[in-house]
Order: structure tokens, then sequence, then C-alpha cells
């Protein structure tokens, strides 16, 4: 296992992953990101996102440097008017067959490293009610899961409906 910063040429595999997590989370169909977003929204002048992945040896492969990419976490800083810079943990995605396998934890963990390195005072991420084994995870990890804060979310639909009726 090897976990090191994502690079331009691994965003068709984090898509992949992406539409993993979609189809996990029961909205297969909600995603509408494409590589070339990933490419050019992760790797122009100004970033929009950062991600780490997580790779394994290509057992399917000839080549013995062949690697696939099994993981991801992909994050992007925010500011706090309390805090200051922080890091939001966008998601965080490990291949179904390779849950359990520590992977998620090296990612987190890598996260966690990030975030001290850049002097952060939060990292901050959502996590939904119903994933119980996530929750217990980062509760026995130190985090805290807020019960008194709703996530509030304006999709393009709402966007539209709203700036029509300005």
């Amino acid at each position: 296992m090897n976990i090191r910063k994502g690079e331009k040429k691994d965003m068709k595999a984090v898509l992949e992953l992406i539409q993993e997590l979609a189809t996990f989370e029961k909205e297969p169909d909600a995603v509408v990101v494409t590589v070339a977003d990933l490419e050019r929204d992760g790797f122009g002048d100004y970033p929009l996102f950062h991600t780490f992945v997580a790779e394994v040896d290509d057992d399917s492969s000839d080549s013995e440097q062949a690697k696939q990419i099994v993981g991801i976490a992909l994050y992007y800083y925010r500011y706090s008017t309390w805090k200051g810079k922080t890091i939001h943990l966008e998601d965080l995605i490990v291949k179904e067959k390779m849950r359990g396998s520590g992977l998620g934890f090296a990612l987190y963990s890598k996260i966690i490293e990030q975030g001290k390195l850049d002097k952060v005072r939060r990292i901050e991420w959502a996590v939904l009610d119903w994933n119980t084994p996530a929750i217990d995870f980062y509760i026995k990890s130190g985090a805290k899961v807020l019960d008194d804060w709703r996530v509030a979310q304006m999709d393009e639909n709402g966007i539209n409906e709203f700036l029509s009726k300005l």
C-alpha cells in the first residue's frame, strides 16, 4: 500500500471511486462531474481541491510496477470566521473490496497530518446519519459528530429558481 498526493493522471480512477461512493450512498445517477472537470479544477493555477490516493499493486497487470488506485481522500481549504484556515474533507472513499484493509485509516491519517502541517485549526467533513460504521470510527478517533448542525445545500435547480425570482 502506498499513499501519495494525487496527480492529474489519476483523475479517471478518482472519478470511478466517486461513482462507487455515489452508488453506495444510494445516488448512482447524481454524479455529473467529469474527468475533464477534475483535471481542470484540481490542477490549474489555483486548484479548487487536492487529493491523496491509496494505491496497491495491480495483480491483473503483467507489469511489476503497475499500481491500482483503490482509495482517495479529496479535500480543500476553507476559512472559518471563528477559527481561520480549515480543511474540509469532501470525501474519503475506499473500494468496497478493500474496506477493512486499513486503507481508509491511512487516508484519514494523511488528512489529519496535512492539517497539522498546514497549521489548520479545524478539519471538518459530513457523514450520513445512517452510516453508523463511519460515525463510530470517527468518534473512536477523537472527532466530534455534531447533532445540532444541519447541512444546507442549494442545487443547480435551486440556484436557477432563486435567481429567476429576483
